[in-house]
């Protein structure tokens, strides 16, 4: 398996203008990675998105390292003002984007639960998820003619825990489809990660590895930092290995189902970020090697 990075993981350098967004991918190989992903690109004004990306291939190229995944935005119920077929439109340019970049894998994401006022069904996720489902299904055929596979991730909410992830790999049903499988996000829609993982690895095309510290919502809110999960229970990003996510039990779990892709760091955590990428990727070495050879029956 490599092991890679998300752009996201150096947001807040970027923030701080300790580095750009075109800096990282040097920053990347230096720090010893495999692959990159970006989630999303900064256009300057006047500028075009293609061009981004084909700029950025190329210093990818120069250092030598490959960028094998593009995460976007989507939302095939509100997304486009409502009309899904602008917004499969809108998404499908996206998949122009992972190309010019020199993806394998693009994710976009299938809804967050926000319904337009003209919605007048159930709001509800199974009445949703044949909209969605057709949305996903355009944008995979499209990005199918591209050579690029297409995910989406178990995050926002209302599209997170392993059942509805697993309902929406059955609804779209089809071969150049699977998950952006993140070990973290699960707690997120308070599912277990390493039950959750064991459900839908076989599905992955890429997997985000992601840690939190917990604490339970019978607790007040600890402070600055925390969020809640949808049944009103804490978590904050950590560097990985660091907080409560079973990092390790889900990676072992990653290595005996065969899968061969990247493990990509997604670091969202308070602390410096160079340092919590730096850990993130000594850990889960340590964990892969774990894994290979004394953590077995």
């Amino acid at each position: 398996m490599k092991i890679g990075v998300s752009s996201y993981s150096y947001s807040k350098a970027v923030k701080a203008g300790r580095i750009t967004e075109f800096e990282i991918i040097a920053k990347a190989k230096e720090m010893q990675f495999d692959c990159l992903e970006f989630s999303g690109l900064t256009v300057p004004e006047g500028g075009d998105i293609l061009d981004v990306a084909k700029r950025y291939r190329e210093e990818a190229e120069r250092v030598g390292i490959s960028i094998n995944n593009f995460c976007t935005s989507a939302d095939f119920i509100a997304g486009s003002n409502g009309d899904v077929e602008a917004e499969i439109a809108r998404v499908q340019k996206f998949v122009d984007v992972a190309a010019a970049l020199g993806c394998q894998t693009m994710r976009q994401d299938p809804a967050w639960g926000r319904f337009p006022e003209s919605w007048k069904r159930l709001k509800t996720f199974d009445a949703a998820l044949p909209q969605i489902a057709h949305g996903l299904i355009e944008v995979t055929r499209y990005a199918e003619t591209k050579g690029i596979r297409t995910m989406c991730e178990n995050h926002g909410q209302f599209c997170q825990e392993a059942l509805r992830m697993e309902r929406l790999l059955n609804a779209v049903n089809h071969p150049n489809f699977g998950l952006l499988l993140d070990i973290g996000n699960f707690i997120c829609a308070d599912d277990a990660p390493e039950e959750s993982v064991g459900r839908l690895v076989p599905f992955a095309f890429h997997v985000h590895v992601k840690d939190f510290h917990l604490k339970p919502g019978t607790l007040p809110c600890p402070g600055r930092g925390w969020n809640q999960s949808r049944g009103g229970n804490w978590w904050r990003g950590a560097i990985i290995g660091h907080g409560n996510v079973p990092v390790a039990q889900c990676i072992r779990t990653i290595f005996r189902s065969g899968y061969q892709g990247a493990l990509s760091v997604e670091f969202e955590g308070m602390e410096d970020p160079f340092l919590g990428i730096e850990i993130g990727r000594e850990n889960i070495l340590r964990y892969l090697t774990l894994a290979q050879t004394t953590d077995t029956p």
